[in-house]
């Protein structure tokens, strides 16, 4: 049976990204990783005050209230990293062309972190969320542990339409279960309801967090096509609109933007790097072009 047209099996999916995908990244970026995991592996070494140049994540809140005066936690580099991603498995993540959902673009992005960190000796871990934590993989090393996660992945079942997505749930979980300081990848489309960016930004007190912020073009501008029926892809509401209306593609296409912008602030305040990564975007571009601008505001 011909690969290309076989059901995807761990296997396939690796053997894919590592001669596709792994290969080429490794070319583009020289093997150096660092730019894309910087902060990571690391434990606590000191306190010292706040400098202006000195990364917010860092600040101890606890002691600079007690000191009445900003201070940072310094941190000397381990050998190690131990990272772990934090996955939105909703119903809105099944949303996208038949072939290429965000659910594909999430578990290709996974296989692909996984495989380079752990081919450099680093641990890895997964906690899926769909309503709930369904399923954590604990964080261990080699190339049988990527294909644990994706053959994980695979065998989640599909969320049925419902209730609105609370991601704050998820980042309390990470909270909670991560004790030793880690390289966090979250990776959500954050269609959710409001109230879990105070839960984020306590894990990137602790944490080094990456957000991966999956969507499709699809969700941002409609196409002028007539009269169809759009699904609420968390409670599977229907309503019926007319994409010849101008004025309502308009609207759309704007409050599609004013989300886009509050995501950002909030992944900001965060104190968060954020990678729009887009179901019809190259992976390889998409990562070369955020580790570029990592390495440029690490400089």
């Amino acid at each position: 049976m011909n690969i290309s047209t076989s059901a995807p099996t761990p296997e396939r999916i690796l053997h894919r990204l590592d001669w596709q995908v792994i290969r080429r990244l490794d070319g583009y970026l020289q093997g150096d990783y660092r730019s894309l995991f910087y902060g990571s592996g690391v434990d606590f070494a000191d306190l010292r005050e706040y400098q202006p140049e000195d990364d917010i994540r860092y600040i101890d809140w606890n002691v600079s209230a007690r000191m009445n005066t900003p201070y940072v936690r310094k941190y000397v580099e381990d050998r190690e990293v131990i990272a772990w991603f934090l996955l939105d498995l909703s119903p809105s993540v099944d949303f996208g062309k038949l072939d290429n959902q965000k659910r594909n673009v999430l578990i290709d992005f996974v296989a692909t972190l996984a495989r380079i960190l752990t081919r450099h000796g680093n641990r890895v871990g997964a906690m899926m969320y769909g309503s709930s934590v369904q399923h954590t993989v604990p964080a261990r090393g080699g190339r049988n542990q990527v294909l644990r996660i994706i053959n994980d992945l695979l065998k989640q079942p599909r969320q049925k339409q419902g209730s609105i997505t609370d991601l704050a749930p998820l980042f309390n979980s990470g909270l909670n279960a991560i004790k030793k300081r880690s390289l966090v990848f979250v990776i959500s489309d954050f269609i959710s309801a409001p109230g879990w960016e105070k839960s984020l930004n306590l894990l990137s007190q602790r944490h080094e967090v990456i957000v991966i912020r999956l969507w499709d073009p699809r969700e941002m501008e409609l196409p002028d096509i007539g009269t169809i029926v759009m699904e609420d892809a968390e409670t599977g509401e229907q309503l019926y609109v007319d994409t010849h209306d101008k004025k309502f593609r308009q609207r759309f296409k704007e409050v599609a933007a004013q989300r886009e912008k509050t995501l950002t602030e909030t992944f900001k305040r965060a104190g968060v790097d954020a990678l729009p990564l887009s179901t019809e975007e190259d992976l390889i571009r998409a990562i070369v072009r955020f580790a570029t601008i990592r390495r440029q505001q690490r400089k």
